[in-house]
């Protein structure tokens, strides 16, 4: 069953409606340059206000960061993952999940079968596969699943999320396509960046369930 993410969540209401609709995974974005950035001391509030009203485990975004930033955060929220979305080689990967002491997940930019290459060498607990954007994601951009199904025929150990411009409309096209195990949506079900729409989620959690 492909399970459901739901990232960039940066207002209470959201949070709280995210939880309740069953969401396996609620994201908060800890990059400044993102449009849906939440800062450190506003974070634990979100957090709060999720695990209340649902049991999505809380992911962590973050792009290119040191040790101690990663270590600093999660002294001040209790994240569930690490979802790391930036240049990081597979060193700094690993020496992230040691020191926090939690699953991390490792974004990779899909242009070209290229991208796909040695994915193994990730010591992760999942690859999310995304679109190449400069915004690092959440810019609504889709690549071609035929990668993504690919990827996920030759690594069969690895949990593979598919991310990149999905929405009501694809998701379970999404789904049948490539057959991941889990999706994630940002912009997707979105009124604005970082404002997330109601009917648009509902309607997210409908599409990808019926297709799984």
């Amino acid at each position: 069953m492909t399970r459901i993410k739901v990232c960039g969540v940066t207002l209470p209401d959201d949070a709280a409606r995210v939880a309740a609709a069953g969401a396996d995974f609620i994201g908060f974005n800890f990059w400044p340059k993102s449009k849906r950035y939440v800062t450190p001391e506003r974070a634990p509030m979100l957090s709060g206000v999720a695990r209340s009203a649902g049991t999505a485990k809380h992911v962590g975004v973050f792009v290119d960061p040191e040790v101690d930033e990663v270590l600093a955060i999660t002294a001040l929220i209790d994240l569930d993952i690490i979802q790391l979305h930036g240049d990081e080689d597979p060193d700094l990967v690993k020496r992230i999940s040691l020191a926090v002491y939690r699953p991390v997940w490792k974004a990779i930019p899909v242009a070209s079968r290229r991208d796909i290459e040695h994915l193994d060498v990730w010591p992760v607990e999942a690859i999310l596969l995304d679109a190449p954007t400069p915004g690092r994601g959440g810019a609504g951009a889709k690549f071609d699943w035929a990668l993504a199904r690919e990827a996920r025929q030759r690594y069969p150990k690895l949990d593979i999320v598919l991310a990149g411009g999905l929405n009501p409309g694809n998701v379970a096209t999404a789904i049948q396509t490539v057959e991941p195990w889990a999706v994630d949506v940002a912009s997707g079900v979105e009124a604005g960046p970082g404002i997330k729409d109601a009917a648009k989620l509902e309607a997210f959690f409908s599409a990808a369930r019926g297709a799984r």
